[in-house]
């Protein structure tokens, strides 16, 4: 679970760490919010494309791969990327063609880097009964939460001369080579599909139990059903999962630049790093609070969770639109970040809940990709609104959160049903 755990974080610090410096880098290349917003996207639809084929490849070649693969792709991304926005500063690249290779090298990240977060899910997913799946998935999130800690706080230390604001990516680049061969000597190999293998899970899909037969005998086979996203047992929890998904994703759009904007730093570059990675921060300590804290304790299942985060997270995007100066705008960012940290766990675990456990690789995927959509338009879609209209921007949030809520209510499957273990 530690190794699992390091996987997860190291690539969310490193992404959350470039995310602190993207509008700063931006601003001292002269380039418009919405184009550096908009080299995400190419990244992003690639992540959608290649989540479910690696979560296909993780059923017959081993999670243990996926997750290597995952972390290679990383870190080829991440090292291009830093050497590109490099020369760029520098003066050696004009600014068009400097985003143009980030955004190419960023696809090595969606293309290859998606193979990771599929094969961790349907790893810990395949080996926790039904009771346990949103705790279990939910500690798995929260390495995503801790590394969108660790990366803005670790930003603005590896501004350092020489590389200045590029110096994040060399570094997360040569974490990430560590966390690699950590994974690759330590974490056990583990056998094609061996989540429903055998006695390895005797409750509670014990061998006696009609649908534990019925799933081995699909494995022996080697048929298994490849999930759509509008497979019935998912749909409701995609169509959610894509709702919450974008409203995320355009608030952590605007977020960094709303920074530079509210508290006048854009004449100044380089001053930005620090607050947008202090905002970013209050942020994701108030999504380990969701998922480390609120989730256990009140024991929400995936329904629960996911419309009442999507009800504080509406909270907080309109205290976010209000917000003037560097307190309020962290507390407000943290307010909807708590909501966000509450819903993307419940839709995962959902959906994870809504099929069976040889069909964990084929849901991880879906979750995967799901939450990948989110981040082809919407972050770009969020920036140009913000800066056409401020009101706009943050009234679709608001409308977005408000269609989680209405779906979510009508058409979620019940927690009492859904978390309830087969005997």
């Amino acid at each position: 679970m530690m190794l699992l755990f390091t996987v997860m974080l190291v690539t969310a610090a490193g992404n959350t760490a470039m995310q602190s410096v993207m509008p700063s880098i931006g601003t001292a290349l002269g380039v418009q919010d919405f184009w550096i917003s908009l080299a995400y996207t190419w990244s992003a639809l690639l992540w959608v494309i290649f989540a479910p084929f690696w979560a296909r490849k993780s059923d017959r070649r081993g999670r243990k791969a996926m997750m290597a693969l995952g972390l290679v792709g990383f870190i080829v991304s991440m090292s291009l990327c830093g050497a590109a926005l490099w020369l760029g500063l520098a003066g050696w690249l004009p600014a068009i063609w400097t985003l143009l290779i980030f955004a190419m090298a960023r696809s090595l990240y969606g293309g290859f880097g998606s193979a990771a977060p599929p094969a961790v899910q349907a790893y810990v997913a395949s080996r926790t009964p039904r009771s346990q799946r949103t705790q279990a998935l939910s500690l798995i999130a929260s390495s995503f939460g801790m590394g969108t800690v660790l990366g803005p706080a670790l930003a603005p230390l590896l501004v350092l001369p020489g590389l200045g604001l590029t110096g994040p990516f060399i570094a997360f680049a040569l974490i990430a080579v560590v966390a690699l061969v950590a994974l690759r000597m330590r974490l056990p190999d583990d056998e094609p599909s061996f989540a429903a293998r055998g006695q390895t899970f005797q409750e509670p899909f014990s061998a006696g139990s009609p649908l534990a037969q019925e799933e081995e005998h699909l494995i022996e086979d080697d048929v298994r059903t490849r999930l759509s996203w509008w497979e019935p047992r998912v749909r409701p929890w995609v169509i959610a999962g894509l709702l919450g998904g974008h409203a995320q994703a355009m608030v952590l759009g605007i977020a960094g630049f709303l920074v530079l904007d509210r508290l006048g730093l854009r004449v100044d570059p380089m001053a930005g790093a620090g607050p947008v990675g202090l905002v970013l921060m209050s942020g994701a300590l108030a999504t380990l609070l969701a998922q480390w804290g609120v989730i256990p304790r009140l024991g929400l299942g995936p329904r629960a969770a996911t419309l009442s985060g999507a009800a504080v997270a509406m909270l907080g995007v309109i205290m976010l639109a209000a917000a003037q100066n560097m307190h309020t705008i962290a507390l407000a960012y943290a307010v909807a970040s708590l909501g966000f940290g509450l819903n993307r766990p419940g839709v995962t675990s959902g959906t994870s809940l809504a099929v069976t456990r040889t069909e964990q690789g084929e849901a991880s995927g879906i979750v995967a990709s799901t939450a990948g959509a989110a981040y082809v338009f919407a972050p770009a879609l969020g920036v140009w609104l913000y800066n056409v209209s401020e009101p706009l921007a943050f009234g679709l949030i608001v409308a977005l959160c408000l269609a989680v809520l209405a779906f979510g209510w009508n058409r979620l499957g019940s927690d009492i049903e859904l978390t309830r273990d087969h005997k």
